[in-house]
């Protein structure tokens, strides 16, 4: 009898070691099951990097790794070590696809950020006594592009605007707005989308007229700036900090989740140049494994309400973004009223831009 109950309690041992290595073999519900890698523009590091979109992302299955480049230059890259691209706009998006050898990619654009004017309080008020811009807000308002570009165009300085008198002697220079490199980053691309359409009589410029036409101006606001940034990241830090020019290029999700998350602005003023062209961040699929990552940023509560905290604007979350927004009233637009939006030139066409206003090459 000793011996039957040896037996069966063996048996019932191995069975109980074999099921533990069943079970333990099963990943529970909630763990990670693919690591992915993308290559992103730096506005959305931070973004990824949030531990709650961290653990956004690992509940729906997904460990994501980043690393940035301007999104003008991610179709330069080698592009076959990534899952996915995550340029700050659409035009980019086309280039990376052709580079990838991707046909019919089933790209998403989850959200997008307008591109705003971040000045000191006395620039903005030195510029809006001059009639270049328009207070709307406490700490908002319109950058006039018409007139802003014809004092550009006359090399305006800081002290010539303000008469000769010494309100603001800290202003100094020739009036500029400090953006990035137009050749890979896609802030200091649209930049010049939209002020080469204000300086082509509020018309996209589409051929090599055009280009000889708008060219010298676009020289004009890129080569008093010195050396370009890569991104907008570094200028904005540098803002924020005291330190920097007076007036900065950024995208508006930087402002936003700044307030969103509580930090102090400062004198920060926030400009909404009157013409603008949108900026859709495109995530672009290379291959199989990121491919129901860029559908999730779109459809998920969860990562969608986080988006809004990072500052973006989802696609179909207007309301929501306003909802969280109007606290921050004063320093935003939510309906961007009062600001035309318009369409970019063509990749080759906006390069080629690009490279006039950077003193190289021709017409494409």
């Amino acid at each position: 009898m000793r011996r039957i109950l040896g037996i069966a309690l063996a048996v019932l041992l191995i069975g109980g070691v074999a099921a533990a290595i069943a079970l333990g073999g099963k990943k529970p519900e909630g763990t990670a099951t693919k690591t992915v890698r993308g290559v992103i523009g730096s506005e959305k590091s931070e973004f990824f990097r949030d531990p709650d979109v961290v653990k956004a992302l690992k509940d729906k299955g997904y460990t994501v790794k980043t690393e940035t480049s301007g999104s003008w230059a991610m179709d330069q890259l080698a592009l076959e070590e990534f899952d996915f691209a995550f340029p700050s706009s659409s035009e980019p998006a086309k280039e990376i696809e052709t580079a990838a050898g991707l046909k019919g990619a089933q790209n998403t654009k989850p959200f997008f950020s307008p591109l705003v004017v971040i000045a000191r309080a006395n620039a903005a008020k030195v510029l809006t006594d001059h009639g270049l811009a328009k207070m709307t807000g406490k700490n908002s308002g319109t950058l006039l592009l018409g007139p802003y570009l014809k004092a550009a165009a006359a090399d305006s300085t800081w002290q010539e605007l303000q008469g000769g008198t010494s309100a603001h002697p800290e202003l100094i220079g020739t009036v500029f707005i400090k953006t990035t490199d137009p050749a890979t980053s896609n802030s200091g691309a649209l930049y010049l989308a939209a002020t080469s359409n204000a300086a082509n009589n509020s018309a996209v410029v589409a051929d090599d007229a055009a280009i000889e036409r708008t060219a010298p101006l676009m020289r004009k606001l890129i080569s008093v700036q010195g050396a370009l940034e890569p991104s907008t990241d570094d200028p904005f830090r540098a803002f924020i900090s005291g330190s920097g020019e007076p007036l900065i290029l950024a995208y508006e999700s930087q402002v936003a989740s700044l307030l969103l998350q509580k930090q102090d602005p400062g004198d920060m003023v926030v400009l909404y140049p009157d013409t603008t062209v949108n900026s859709p961040h495109t995530f672009v699929p290379i291959g199989d494994r990121a491919g129901e990552l860029g559908t999730l940023l779109v459809s998920d509560p969860t990562l969608r309400a986080l988006e809004i905290r990072h500052g973006f604007r989802p696609q179909d979350g207007l309301a929501e973004f306003t909802a969280a927004t109007a606290p921050h009233a004063a320093y935003l637009n939510p309906g961007l009223t009062g600001i035309r939006q318009v369409g970019a030139p063509t990749v080759k066409i906006l390069m080629a831009l690009a490279a006039r206003a950077k003193g190289q090459g021709g017409t494409p």
